[in-house]
């Protein structure tokens, strides 16, 4: 019996803490508990930036549903200039979701300071040395 008094006692003196902690205002909800986090935008932290010319590109092996998600965030919300990936365009062919990506991949990163959280795009992006100009289609460098 008196076990079961030390019980009812001890969650007594609890909610009554708690009932009064809320009162006074000093339980808060954390607020990174109630913000969403933002999927493909570059992760802040490192903000390493690589010495010559480079180039950010899709990675090979990533998932195409993955490369579609970033290509749709880099030419949406990451506002890359994207129309000469549209039909017509000096960029178009070949029409490939690697291509498309890598082009507006880098342009995301050429605007945003050629770090490497730049080029990030939830893994799916990579930074290069070799420019991946071809043709009519020329991709921006870093200075």
């Amino acid at each position: 019996m008196k076990r079961k008094e030390l019980l009812m006692n001890g969650l007594l003196i609890f909610a009554l803490f708690a009932v009064c902690a809320e009162a006074a205002g000093t339980l808060q909800e954390k607020v990174e508990s109630t913000t969403p986090i933002p999927t493909l935008s570059p992760p802040e932290g490192n903000m390493t930036f690589i010495d010559g010319v480079t180039w950010c590109v899709a990675r090979p092996g990533v998932p195409q549903e993955d490369l579609q998600n970033a290509l749709d965030w880099a030419c949406g919300q990451g506002a890359a200039d994207c129309s000469p990936l549209q039909p017509g365009g000096h960029c178009y062919q070949p029409n490939t979701l690697l291509l498309h990506a890598s082009y507006a991949f880098n342009i995301f990163y050429q605007q945003n300071g050629n770090s490497d959280i730049a080029c990030n795009f939830g893994g799916a992006g990579t930074i290069t040395k070799r420019d991946p100009s071809f043709g009519p289609c020329k991709f921006l460098a870093s200075e």
